[in-house]
């Protein structure tokens, strides 16, 4: 999973969790944490707990998409 998360260094992504989900830009993955840089600050998730990581949605003009259905 850690290799996989690695491509989406410096993307803006959404990360789901097992109850909730994090938006935000990966900065860093190591072995056992993803470090996100979010609107409200830095956070880190346990590479354990992510269930699914996707690129953020954007239209065909590159501008993110305003409803994100799963």
């Amino acid at each position: 999973m850690t290799e996989l998360i690695k491509n989406y260094i410096d993307k803006e992504c959404i990360i789901y969790a097992f109850e909730t989900q994090i938006t935000g830009v990966i900065k860093e993955v190591t072995d056992k944490a993803v470090l996100i840089e979010c609107k409200d600050g830095t956070q880190i998730i346990n590479t354990d707990f992510i269930v699914r990581v996707r690129e953020y949605p954007r239209d065909k003009n590159g501008k993110k998409k305003s409803i994100i259905t799963n």
